[in-house]
C-alpha cells in the first residue's frame, strides 16, 4: 500500500513538472508559430471585414477583404469594383482582427492560385482594368495574357470595351512591377 502511494506521488510530481515545462515553453511556441506567419495568413483572419492597405505605388486601398491567395488580397471597394492587391506591394495593413488564419499545410489548389491564377481569371473574363504599378503609373485595357512572370495588357480607354479599333497598344508588365489591378465597367468610368 506504501509503494503504491510513492508511485502516485512520484506520478503526481512527473505530471506537475511536465506540465510546468508545457507553461513554460508555450510563450517560447507562440512567438515561433507566429513567426511562420505570412501576410496572407494574417489577412485570412479579417476576410469579410473592412480593411486598408497602403501599398506602393498605389498609396491607400480600402474596402471589404473578400478573399485572400498566397500572394494576393481581393478587396470589394465599396462600388461595384474588385480590387486585386499583389501582397508584395503592401507596405501597411490597418483593420486587422485577432485572428488569424493557421498556417498549417496549404491544400494543393489553394497554393496554385497565386497572382498570375487571378489575372488569368480576369484575362478569361476580358474585365476591363486599371493597372497600378509599382512606381505609381497607371495603365488601362483589359488582361490579355499572362506569362511567367509578366501579364500583357490590351491597352485601351477606360471607358471602352476591347475591340480591335479600340486597342492603342499591347504592353508587356513585370508581374513584381505590379501593385493593384481594379475592375472598371465600361461606359461607366
Amino acid at each position: 500500500m506504501r509503494w503504491q502511494q510513492l508511485f502516485a506521488d512520484l506520478q503526481a510530481e512527473f505530471e506537475e513538472a511536465e506540465a510546468a515545462e508545457e507553461r513554460a515553453q508555450l510563450p517560447a511556441r507562440s512567438r515561433a508559430e507566429f513567426g511562420a506567419l505570412r501576410l496572407g495568413d494574417r489577412l485570412g483572419g479579417a476576410v469579410g471585414g473592412r480593411v486598408s492597405l497602403r501599398c506602393r505605388g498605389a498609396g491607400e486601398v480600402a474596402g471589404v477583404l473578400t478573399d485572400t491567395g498566397p500572394d494576393w488580397a481581393l478587396l470589394d471597394d465599396g462600388s461595384g469594383r474588385d480590387v486585386l492587391i499583389a501582397l508584395s506591394a503592401v507596405l501597411t495593413v490597418s483593420g486587422l482582427v485577432r485572428t488569424t488564419v493557421p498556417a498549417g499545410p496549404p491544400s494543393t489548389v489553394r497554393a496554385a492560385l497565386d497572382l498570375r491564377r487571378a489575372l488569368r481569371g480576369l484575362a478569361r473574363d476580358r474585365s476591363a482594368v486599371t493597372v497600378v504599378l509599382d512606381d505609381g503609373g497607371v495603365l488601362t485595357g483589359t488582361v490579355d495574357r499572362v506569362g511567367a512572370d509578366f501579364v500583357e495588357l490590351a491597352e485601351h480607354a477606360a471607358d471602352d470595351f476591347r475591340r480591335a479599333g479600340s486597342v492603342r497598344g499591347v504592353r508587356a508588365v513585370g508581374l513584381s512591377a505590379v501593385a493593384v489591378v481594379r475592375t472598371l465597367v465600361p461606359g461607366a468610368a
